[in-house]
């Protein structure tokens, strides 16, 4: 019996567990030993007696598969199912009941986040390609499982060909950075081609949670104090303060491709805003409109806009909540058409009930409002995933 029952459920996050052996048949020698390099200094994690072999051979014993059900939503990170192997990936949605799910990419997320704000831009597309040739692979067996390809902005004519060949990868979705790049704004009129061949392709573009380091200060953790341990030892984990700070990240990118008019000159561009909270929005959504009203009369581009900027929010921009946040509270506030299910499968983030804790967060909706939630909503980012 799967997880989820009686009622039509997407999946707006999930993630691969990436091997040290990740790239070995999508990327260059170059890329592969960094990847080595890092997976070896990653915390919690090492190389020693090739453990990673013996955590493929474990996932086919059968003292592992008979408990597949029973440990589906305990299991976490490499030790769950379908984590690095694709075709028990497929049995791990038959088992947790979500019609299609969308995969990100763990490990590589943070590398090329880190990468984007290096002076290495050639590895940086180079990683970037190889990361997105393992994903869409991950994929490809399996229509429910919606591949997100990244596409770095450190270099605008770099950027655009990456969104061209991603999309013919077979892209479902266009992950960019959240922290704006290194030399220029998220919203550079250069970057109009990536927009609109994600139009042409009908296809989102998505933030997802990295790194807070671009938003804290790097003195925020010298307080004199014993450090903190990061919530599970993985590498796109983040604590007490970090989280305070996570949404500053999307806020700034959304109020550059809001107020710079990236929405307004691309209406039917969709941004989904995946695992960086949702409580900060009900409030960013009127700060957005005071901006609008204090400087509309003297910046031209806030007279260009044709809606309010809290409008495109409405309109193109959906996120997904922590299960821990206020759900009920952020969506009485912000309206019905904004948030999203998602389960964050295979990681601890997500918790051993994501649905649980979803469905008593909205259980005094009405079931339109209900439906918006986990499937409407969803579908409306998605576009050509359901064509």
């Amino acid at each position: 019996m799967s997880y989820i029952k009686n009622r039509i459920v997407h999946d707006a996050d999930s993630h691969t567990m990436e091997l040290p052996t990740w790239y070995k048949e999508f990327g260059s020698k170059k890329v592969q030993k960094a990847f080595l390099d890092r997976f070896a200094k990653a915390k919690g994690l090492n190389l020693e007696k090739d453990w990673y072999t013996g955590l493929e051979e474990m996932h086919k014993t059968s003292s592992y598969r008979e408990q597949n059900e029973k440990k589906l939503m305990s299991r976490k990170n490499f030790d769950a199912l379908g984590s690095f192997n694709k075709i028990d990936r497929s049995e791990a949605l038959d088992l947790l009941g979500v019609k299609t799910q969308l995969v990100f990419p763990t490990s590589p997320n943070v590398w090329l986040e880190s990468l984007e704000h290096s002076n290495k831009v050639d590895l940086l597309y180079e990683v970037a390609s190889a990361t997105n040739r393992a994903q869409t692979d991950f994929c490809s067996d399996d229509k429910r499982l919606f591949p997100v390809t990244y596409i770095p902005l450190a270099d605008i004519k770099m950027a655009s060909s990456a969104a061209t060949e991603a999309i013919k990868l077979g892209s479902k979705a266009l992950l960019i950075p959240w922290a704006c790049p290194k030399n220029h704004a998220t919203s550079h009129i250069g970057l109009d081609s990536v927009w609109s061949q994600a139009v042409e392709a009908n296809i989102p573009v998505l933030f997802h949670v990295g790194t807070a380091d671009y938003v804290l200060p790097k003195s925020h953790s010298v307080n004199g104090m014993p450090a903190i341990q990061d919530f599970h030892g993985g590498e796109e984990n983040f604590r007490s303060i970090s989280y305070m700070a996570i949404s500053q990240g999307p806020m700034q990118a959304l109020s550059l491709l809001i107020l710079d008019g990236v929405l307004d000159r691309f209406p039917s561009l969709m941004v989904g805003v995946i695992e960086l909270g949702s409580v900060w929005v009900p409030g960013f959504m009127k700060q957005l409109d005071s901006a609008f009203e204090a400087f509309g009369r003297h910046e031209e581009r806030l007279q260009n806009l044709s809606l309010k900027p809290s409008e495109y929010i409405e309109r193109q921009v959906r996120v997904t909540p922590y299960p821990t946040e206020p759900t009920e509270w952020v969506i009485e506030q912000a309206g019905p058409n904004i948030f999203m299910f998602s389960s964050d499968y295979p990681h601890v983030e997500g918790g051993r009930n994501p649905m649980g804790r979803f469905e008593k967060a909205t259980s005094e909706f009405n079931e339109s409002e209900k439906d918006n939630f986990f499937r409407a909503n969803f579908e409306e980012l998605m576009g050509s995933a359901f064509n």
